[in-house]
């Protein structure tokens, strides 16, 4: 499946790659506060977002005062 159709970057979410963002789109998550309610684990598990992508998304929640919910400061993903 092509995924030129989706934008380079979502909300105030990173540039991570189009095939990660399509997967964070069928999951409903277009921003940091988003993503941070996630497990790194979780992320991973889902198809298109690799290690690359949840680095990213780590330094980007770090920036904003964040974290991933498996992090000891993060809240856990319902």
């Amino acid at each position: 499946m092509s995924t030129r159709h989706l934008p380079a970057q979502i909300g105030d979410l990173p540039p991570i790659g189009r095939p990660a963002n399509g997967a964070l789109l069928a999951a409903s998550v277009t921003t940091l506060a988003q993503v941070a309610t996630w497990r790194r684990r979780d992320l991973l598990a889902l198809h298109g977002v690799g290690p690359k992508a949840v680095a990213i998304l780590d330094a980007a929640l770090a920036e904003h005062g964040l974290a991933f919910a498996d992090s000891p400061a993060g809240r856990a993903h319902p």
